[in-house]
């Protein structure tokens, strides 16, 4: 009597990798960063810019190139917790350097030359739903003061307790703090999607100083 033997397994046979949703979706959100910082790369390239500001914009680049091949080895199987670790680190400095880049190509902040780490500072202790609008830096560094936006106030202090943590900031403090809603712009009156009349808009206006710097200074920079 004759026997068939069966020597197909499928153990043997070569496994697709799927990458989860999740992943994927990850891999997309840095392709869609890369993509806006060659655009303001390029943007900032054609600006005549300082040097600290081809410093930071080159900080940018580098910082998104090491993003880019982190996310790449994170996503090679097995799973590596300390690059992932790592690779959350370097998106941070990605979105902080970006928020720069904006700040950067912002007409209101005038001459950026020797404020590169202040800069940087500002930009990466930022927290959601806060915005900076103006700074103004004196006596080498030792008078300070911010000018910005935030939809919710108790957000203030927990930025002045982050940039505490950055060592251009250290032996710095503020000691004088305003903070109103915004008047009622007349010009805006009328147009579409603004405030009806009476209504202030949804943030707060802050202007935070240390003690040589006098209220409201913000929106500059002095040497």
């Amino acid at each position: 009597m004759s026997q068939q033997i069966n020597l197909f397994n499928p153990v043997f046979l070569k496994q697709k990798k799927i990458f989860s949703a999740a992943t994927l979706l990850q891999a997309a959100a840095l392709v869609l960063l890369g993509s806006g910082l060659v655009a303001t790369y390029a943007s900032l390239q054609s600006a005549g810019l300082s040097k600290d500001e081809r410093t930071v914009v080159a900080q940018l680049h580098a910082a998104v190139t090491q993003a880019a091949r982190l996310r790449a080895e994170a996503l090679a199987p097995p799973r590596n917790k300390a690059l992932e670790e790592e690779l959350a680190k370097t998106e941070a400095d990605v979105k902080s350097r970006l928020q720069i880049g904006a700040i950067l190509q912002s007409s209101d902040f005038g001459n950026t030359e020797g404020y590169s780490a202040y800069l940087v500072a500002f930009a990466r202790q930022i927290p959601q739903n806060l915005w900076l609008t103006g700074f103004s830096i004196g006596g080498a560094g030792n008078e300070i003061a911010l000018q910005g936006r935030t939809l919710k106030p108790e957000l203030l202090p927990l930025y002045v307790s982050r940039l505490k943590r950055e060592p251009v900031m250290q032996g710095k403090s503020f000691s004088m703090l305003q903070m109103q809603a915004p008047a009622p712009d007349s010009a805006e009156q009328g147009k579409p999607g603004a405030a009806r009349p009476g209504l202030s808009p949804p943030y707060l206006e802050f202007n935070l100083s240390s003690s040589g710097m006098p209220a409201g200074a913000a929106g500059g920079k002095d040497k």
